[in-house]
């Protein structure tokens, strides 16, 4: 890997920061957690990106919005974000990330497997966001499944659909572009 390649990742990975970042906020709100675009900019950064890239992107995301950056759903940032109601989500981000990426990586072009890792990654940030619902706002368990996951799932499943289709594509326009010389 030259310099040239770790200009082009670092810039690539910094532009798919910034599309996480303008999506993430625009949110619909219907309880005490919001419709967002976020879920969708996390799994189009990891699948383009892979795991490492894209965890770094959701760790810059996080960082921005804790110094205030209004960069969560709603336009909020600040540390109160991390630490209430839809923290876990946030931070569920990150095995969001994880789990879509490395099923890019490791199965890239098999969409049954990338889907796959797209399903376990949510179901886990489903259960971390779900967990510090029920914790911050004193609810039971089945309370907050109700006001944090099913609301959500149609929503999450047509994302997961759109980058299945996307998201290769952009990969390919990316590696023919050159930004991809080491995968």
């Amino acid at each position: 890997m030259n310099l040239r390649t770790n200009v082009r990742e670092l810039v690539i990975t910094a532009a798919m920061t910034a599309v996480l970042c303008i999506l993430a906020p625009l949110a619909i709100p219907i309880g005490p957690v919001p419709i967002s675009l976020a879920t969708f900019a996390v799994m189009l950064c990891s699948n383009v990106l892979g795991w490492k890239r894209g965890v770094l992107c959701v760790l810059i995301y996080l960082a921005l919005g804790v110094v205030g950056v209004p960069v969560f759903s709603g336009f909020a940032g600040g540390i109160s974000c991390l630490l209430g109601p839809t923290g876990g989500y946030l931070f569920g981000y990150l095995l969001l990330a994880f789990c879509t990426g490395f099923a890019a990586e490791r199965f890239r072009g098999k969409m049954v497997f990338e889907a796959l890792g797209m399903i376990i990654g949510t179901i886990l940030l489903y259960l971390l966001g779900t967990w510090v619902l029920k914790l911050q706002m004193q609810l039971t368990f089945g309370r907050a499944l109700q006001l944090g996951v099913l609301p959500f799932l149609p929503g999450d499943a047509l994302k997961i659909v759109l980058v299945l289709i996307l998201g290769p594509i952009l990969y390919r326009s990316l590696r023919q572009a050159g930004v991809f010389q080491n995968q």
